[in-house]
């Protein structure tokens, strides 16, 4: 990260921060995301989970799961999977989730844990793939995370992070930055009561590496064949990386 970028400023770590900031959004979460993104964020996932495959990747780990809209899109694209387990720190984002993957009938194939992505519950060498949606530039600590998801991932397993980026092109760069820094903001008070979490998401976004400096950060710990594709005009980037 470029610098350390934290949701209220209140003292308390990083990661505490941003569990507790989750929690107060939750329950309106899935509708801003919608509506601030005009659905293109749905687009953006189901590009994403299109890099994996039925027949190498059985066993999946979301990582930063939230309300699980990854979890139930990687079951819609690939009914097959053996399991998928989703990861994140928020206890209500979960809650919400699970409701989710209960009202699909997809329990047997979904399971929703409370964790950390800095210290993953589970033995070396486990997964297939394992995928962040909009949720590494929320690490405490980027490479302990990153370190721990190649732990856990198997030898050829594949990892997809999505993530924000820094468009760059006139006047896409200019528009991104006045709804990002102001209008988002707005509706994010509005509708989710929480004074800092959308302005928090520009903040975090802004401190967040650049493409070829995330690429070289996946590639000193071990990721291999990683590359990068940008997604409407740069607004968000797809990393792809191999253990």
């Amino acid at each position: 990260m470029k610098e350390s970028v934290t949701p209220y400023n209140d003292g308390d770590s990083k990661k505490n921060q941003v569990s507790k900031m989750f929690d107060r959004i939750a329950s309106s979460y899935d509708l801003l995301n919608r509506m601030t993104s005009l659905g293109i964020d749905v687009i953006w996932r189901k590009k994403a989970i299109r890099q994996l495959n039925a027949q190498e990747h059985r066993k999946i780990l979301d990582v930063a799961t939230g309300t699980a809209d990854v979890a139930l899109e990687i079951r819609r694209q690939i009914p097959e999977v053996e399991h998928i387990t989703g990861l994140d720190i928020s206890p209500e984002m979960l809650a919400f989730g699970r409701e989710k993957v209960t009202r699909k009938g997809w329990d047997d194939q979904i399971t929703l844990i409370e964790g950390d992505s800095e210290d993953l519950p589970f033995e070396d060498n486990t997964f297939d793939a394992v995928t962040v949606a909009f949720g590494v530039r929320n690490f405490e600590h980027l490479e302990q995370g990153l370190k721990e998801i190649h732990r856990v991932l198997r030898p050829g397993g594949k990892l997809v992070v999505l993530e924000f980026s820094h468009p760059t092109a006139f006047p896409i760069k200019q528009l991104f930055n006045i709804y990002f820094k102001y209008i988002l903001p707005t509706i994010g008070r509005v509708i989710s009561k929480d004074k800092k979490a959308y302005s928090y998401l520009y903040e975090s976004v802004q401190a967040f590496l650049d493409q070829e400096a995330f690429l070289k950060t996946l590639s000193e710990l071990g990721y291999k064949s990683n590359q990068c594709r940008s997604l409407t005009f740069g607004i968000s980037s797809l990393y792809i990386g191999l253990k």
